[in-house]
């Protein structure tokens, strides 16, 4: 996606407090500090948050999506899927699962009570079957991966009355007692045109499992699902647990083009994620060419030389630092930045989370985004230099 802006756009109002919700109507963003409603305690470490916005009369999101969480307290934003389905309703549930050494997690299970408030910002994410329709579905899920995929499935059972569904659930869980929504999963495997299949590695110290036993595998995937290749597929889990169905899909012949995915694999740090591009180029450097830190901050006058080609250099100003940065076509303008010493917000490097979202005064750079920025914010001149690369000099507002 190219963006070209020339003129000067102002920024996003994402204050909440002091608004009048009726100013504010149905299309405002799900961007501000909402309040905790009520907490479920749904596994020993699994909890489920009902958030309240309210200043929308309703929160407008498609099923699967993710907002983005911050705590002001800790100032630290983690990205966590919906689990609850788009009922025209003004609250939302985010399903957590505590992670050991998350700050984040840990916070929002420990900490967090009713009546507190956290900032969000969404909704985000393409991995939804309202961007991917179809008559057949097949989720798989391993753990917590399982939090849009109810948001989607609940969605597509609270369609009209009379509408086919044909829906094939795969859910991993290590025992009985780590199976989240547990319940509700039964239940729906009662439901006409649902079929669900739960699976636990092992027993709990409480339970004896008696369903399936051990993880999924291809022939898992043949015996119980139907039409497997006539079905739009959506994966969600641990990143090997993703990988690793993937490949089972492919061996099963699933059109990759029908196979979706959602993963939040970050970098922890600005540190971290140069450290790494830095590795890989190393690691690539071949026949006595040095190159340099994946393009990384590079500083390349023009007609400069890099890996044996021509390699332009693009001049960026930031309006509010003051800074002046040099970046080539190669690197994006956050780990240009970055690399410079500027203090810029981000959480990933994929275009998911909106943290580093900016206003693009004037210039024209390649955005290549995984959902983390609306189209109306698109057009509205804002860009995330984290998955942008510059195709002229930039005037950015941060």
């Amino acid at each position: 996606m190219t963006i070209d802006q020339n003129t000067v756009h102002s920024g996003f109002d994402a204050t909440v407090d002091g608004v009048d919700a009726t100013d504010r109507g149905i299309d405002a963003e799900l961007t501000g500090m909402v309040e905790c409603v009520s907490i479920t305690e749904v596994t020993h470490d699994v909890k489920s948050f009902e958030l309240f916005a309210p200043w929308l009369a309703r929160i407008d999101f498609e099923p699967g999506q993710y907002v983005t969480v911050r705590i002001p307290e800790l100032d630290l934003e983690r990205c966590y899927s919906i689990a609850s389905a788009p009922f025209g309703t003004n609250t939302f549930t985010l399903t957590v699962k505590r992670v050991d050494g998350g700050a984040v997690s840990t916070h929002l299970h420990d900490v967090l009570a009713v009546g507190d408030r956290v900032h969000v910002d969404g909704p985000y994410g393409l991995f939804s079957t309202s961007f991917h329709p179809a008559a057949k579905h097949l989720f798989v899920c391993g753990g917590s991966g399982i939090s849009p995929i109810m948001s989607m499935v609940r969605s597509l059972l609270a369609r009209p009355a009379g509408t086919l569904t044909d829906i094939v659930l795969i859910h991993n869980a290590a025992t009985p007692a780590d199976i989240i929504f547990r319940p509700e999963l039964e239940q729906l495997d009662e439901v006409p045109g649902v079929r669900v299949v739960t699976m636990c590695s092992r027993d709990s110290a409480a339970e004896v499992w008696a369903g399936r036993r051990g993880r999924i595998t291809r022939e898992t995937l043949a015996e119980v699902v139907p039409e497997l290749a006539d079905r739009e597929t959506f994966v969600c889990g641990p990143a090997d647990y993703m990988s690793a169905v993937r490949i089972m899909l492919d061996e099963l012949g699933v059109l990759g083009s029908r196979v979706h995915e959602e993963s939040f694999v970050f970098a922890k740090t600005p540190a971290e994620r140069l450290a790494r591009k830095g590795a890989a180029a190393d690691a690539s450097t071949a026949g006595g060419v040095e190159a340099s830190a994946a393009g990384i901050g590079a500083s390349h006058p023009p007609g400069a030389v890099c890996g044996g080609s021509p390699l332009l250099s693009f001049g960026i100003d930031f309006t509010t630092s003051g800074k002046h940065v040099d970046c080539d076509p190669e690197t994006t303008v956050l780990d240009a930045a970055v690399e410079a010493g500027m203090v810029f917000p981000s959480s990933c490097e994929e275009g998911m989370c909106g943290t580093c979202k900016s206003v693009l005064v004037s210039g024209e750079v390649e955005m290549n985004h995984a959902g983390g920025i609306r189209p109306k914010e698109i057009a509205a001149g804002k860009f995330l230099p984290c998955c942008s690369t510059p195709l002229s000099d930039l005037v950015v507002e941060r």
